[in-house]
């Protein structure tokens, strides 16, 4: 899967669990920059990425998946 695909899936992930148009969700956009990606937003998406990709993701990870570059980085290895 190619950099440009998995930032795809990635924004229209984070367009439908934060309720937002896809046009908003930017390369560059990291939890806190919008209302949505607080805390409990954090953790929707956490699961929500479990789900869908077959991952478990730690606690550790958690606290790593912080912004959408590091979130496409996971998804690539």
């Amino acid at each position: 899967m190619n950099n440009d695909a998995v930032f795809t899936k990635i924004q229209l992930l984070l367009s439908e669990s934060f309720q937002l148009p896809v046009a908003d969700i930017t390369p560059d956009l990291s939890f806190g920059d919008i209302p949505q990606w607080d805390s409990i937003g954090h953790m929707d998406l956490m699961m929500r990425l479990e789900e869908l990709y077959g991952i478990e993701i730690t606690a550790d990870t958690i606290g790593e998946l912080t912004s959408v570059p590091a979130i496409c980085a996971c998804l690539e290895k």
